[in-house]
Formats: C-alpha cells, structure tokens, sequence
C-alpha cells in the first residue's frame, strides 16, 4: 500500500469478491466529492468496479448492493432478435390453442423468421408465460368408477356399445346401439337410430328400459369412451345423467381400459353380425320396421343360431338361465327401483376441476353454478357432500368455499321423459310429432294398464 497526499493507494485486487462492506465503501464517498478513479485507487479496486456499484448505490440505495447471482433478467427471449418474440406472440394471439411445440415449428416453416436462430421448445414456454399468454393446466381427474371384475356369469355384465353410422336403404344415415351378455353371448337388444349429428343421449335410457323389461337389470355393463355415455370435453368428466341413472338403479358401470377390438371384441364381432343378418341388402320401409327386423334377428340368434364360440350352440341352449337375471324390472316400478344414496355414495368419491368465467359461474353436469364476481377466472375444486346433497368448491389456491344444492339429482330429473307419464293420468302430444314424442310414445306402451290411447296424438 502506498499513500499519495491524503489518499492511501492500494494494491490492485484481481480474481477476489467484494464483499458488501467494500460494496457500501466504493459507493458512499462519492457523495464526499471523492471522484471514482480516486477511490479506485484507496480500495485497490478497478474504477469499473467503484462505478459500478457507485451506480448501483444512486439508483436502488443499499439494496442494489445486494449480490445478485446469475444473468440479469431480461427476459427468456432475450437472446433473440426482438421479432422473435412479436411472431411468436403474434401466432400464440392467432391460434390460442397452439402450444410451445406447434409454435415453434411453424416458426420454423413460416418466411417471417426465414434465416435466423430460433428459440428452444422451452424457452418459448417461458417466454408465454412471462407474457400471460400461457394456459393455466386443467387438473385431470378421472370419474370414480369400481375395479371392473371379471364377468363368471350369464347377466353379470353388459357390453353396450353404438355401431357407426351406416346407409339403410331410402331411411338415410342409421346408427344401431346392441348389447349383449358378456358371458352366454345372449343379445339383450339391438335398436336403430336416425342419425341426425350423432345420437341423442335421451335414447340410451329407452333402449335400455326395453331390454332391462325383457331381461332383468344386469350386475353391471360396459360402456366405451364414446360422448353419448362419457363426457369427452373435460379433463375430469363429470357423470353423465345415464351414468347416475343406472348407479341409481343398482347398475354399476365400468368404462373399458383399451379400445375396441382389444376390450368388447364380443360385441365388435355383434355388430358385424346383426348387420349382416338384419341390414346387408335389406330395404326396410321405416325405422319400425328395422326394429322389428331387427328384434327378430336377436331372437333367432340367442334361440337357434349355432355359435361357433358356444360349441354350435345357441346361448340359450347353453345358458337357459341366461333368459333373465332374476332381478325385476319394469317403468312404474322406477321411481321406487331408483336409490339416490346410492348415486350419493358413488358421486362422493369423484372430484372435478372447473374454471370460472367472468361473472364467476361455471358449470357441472349440465348445471350452473356461480361463486360469486369476487371469483371470477378462478379454478374450482369440486367435491360432493352426501351428508346434505351439496357441492363444495373449493377455489384452488386459497381457503375460500362454497356450498351448493345440488342441482338435476331429483328422481324426476333421473327418470326424464318417463316421470310425467308415470304422474299424469293423462298425457297429449302435440302435431307435428317429433323424435322424443317417439319415444314417450314407446314408454307409454311398455306401462302396466296403459294402452296407446292413453296418450291423444
């Protein structure tokens, strides 16, 4: 260390930290009149290093003498020409349903950034979520649904299941629902459906009141992923009302685990079947007729065709009992056949995430729902309360709750069209008659004392 006048002079540091002391030390004398070179020279620190932390000191005080580590943050596309950044905002703002990878390989293939460095698949997720641009992830729950068992016997467990649409005759677009026992192999049902943008979720109960008529209420049935029974649209479906219908009646659903032909080859092997003997070059004149061709073919099936599978027997020749499950069923018996602690139970163990809107409403099973402004754009975790028929949500995050009474989980609600059949003595249809007066109409035929006249159409 040497002294010049007043001013000591140190060594030169090199390859050393500066500890905060020395930080507080190279900023304050400025403000003495004491010039950067000269405290350089009493610290033996370099003069960009006095000035440095000088700066730092005049501009955020003590605090921007702090020890930062890493790179200062400027951004994640930093690194990057600025155009980067407006394409991709300018893409993600066009198509918000673009992610990180989609993203990049268009500015990949677009003539917007032709030539330059593009960002990793990572950097541009950092970049949209710096931006607010990123989505908020959806929780995936998946809908309680029992370990499916092996089916031992006949009436164990349905498969039900919607062959594609197909061309029958002048009658359009027609798509068949069929079920079978899994075990005997027996057809408990096979109805046609005009196809008119899918099938409506109100003719599944029909078709299965028919054949639960017929046969018996099954231990279980099989249902594949398919919109008409499963709701696609969410990450954490909420049961549809054929669901909760057929928990109510005692009937426990399973969902298969692969898709077809790996899980219900039986009933992929049905459809090509049924088609065959009730479709393949057969010019039915209305869709009764097809479904009295149809029922005709059942029965010939499950009474006198020799199934290969069966030894070249008909199933109910290898499984008389096949014929009915035992357990009764018929429509003005519903109402008390429907146990709503039941569905109560099963809807206990799920758990659904929803995401509010601007007036803080969202919806569940068809139903909606509002927690209020205060929770606008807010993620809900949903539970229900069996206790006192409530849905709990939950806003994630947070310790705020909401109650509400459930809502659409009546016997009323569950039994549909049938209910007021089985509630008014009488019951008029107005002209022109649509699809669902078909169906009233077939309901009021399968009622004990009632006959079509009931109904003035």
């Amino acid at each position: 260390m040497a002294r010049y006048g007043c001013i000591e002079v140190k060594m030169p540091k090199r390859g050393k930290k500066m500890s905060y002391e020395e930080r507080l030390a190279c900023a304050q004398p400025a403000q003495a009149g004491i010039t950067d070179r000269q405290q350089a020279q009493a610290t033996g620190w370099s003069v960009a290093a006095v000035r440095k932390w000088r700066r730092a000191y005049q501009q955020r005080g003590a605090a921007g003498l702090a020890p930062v580590m890493g790179r200062p943050a400027r951004g994640a596309l930093s690194a990057f020409p600025a155009q980067v950044g407006q394409e991709v905002r300018r893409l993600r703002q066009t198509h918000p349903g673009w992610g990180p990878l989609t993203l990049l390989e268009e500015l990949r293939q677009g003539p917007a950034l032709a030539g330059e460095v593009l960002p990793s698949r990572a950097r541009i997720a950092a970049y949209l979520q710096e931006q607010g641009l990123a989505r908020r992830d959806q929780r995936h729950e998946e809908m309680p649904a029992p370990a499916p068992p092996s089916a031992q016997q006949p009436q164990d467990e349905w498969e039900m299941d919607a062959q594609g649409r197909q061309q029958v005759g002048d009658l359009g677009l027609v798509s068949i629902v069929n079920l079978a026992d899994g075990v005997s192999h027996l057809k408990t049902g096979s109805y046609a459906h005009l196809w008119q943008h899918g099938l409506s979720g109100a003719d599944d109960p029909l078709d299965l009141r028919c054949s639960f008529l017929r046969f018996g209420l099954p231990l279980r049935i099989s249902l594949d992923h398919e919109s008409a029974f499963y709701d696609n649209t969410r990450l954490s479906p909420f049961p549809t009302r054929l669901i909760l219908w057929l928990v109510a009646l005692g009937v426990e659903v399973v969902f298969i685990q692969k898709a077809p032909p790996l899980a219900h080859a039986q009933m992929e092997r049905g459809h090509q079947t049924l088609s065959a003997q009730a479709v393949t070059g057969q010019d039915w004149a209305d869709l009764v007729a097809l479904g009295q061709g149809l029922d005709q073919r059942c029965t010939f099936l499950n009474t006198r065709y020799p199934s290969r599978s069966l030894g070249g027997h008909a199933p109910l020749e290898v499984f008389p009992e096949a014929g009915h499950s035992g357990r009764a069923y018929r429509p003005e018996w519903e109402e008390q056949l429907l146990d709503l602690h039941r569905m109560d139970t099963f809807l206990a163990q799920g758990r659904w995430f929803r995401e509010t809107n601007l007036q803080g409403e969202f919806w569940l099973g068809m139903q909606r729902y509002n927690v209020g402004r205060t929770g606008a754009y807010t993620p809900q975790e949903l539970t229900f309360d069996p206790l006192t028929r409530e849905f709990i949500a939950k806003t994630v995050g947070t310790n705020r709750f909401h109650r509400f009474a459930a809502k659409g989980l009546s016997k009323m609600d569950l039994m549909g069209e049938l209910f007021p059949l089985t509630h008014l003595p009488t019951y008029q249809l107005a002209l022109p008659l649509t699809r669902e007066d078909g169906r009233r109409t077939t309901l009021a035929g399968m009622l004990t004392g009632t006959t079509f006249g009931d109904i003035d159409s």
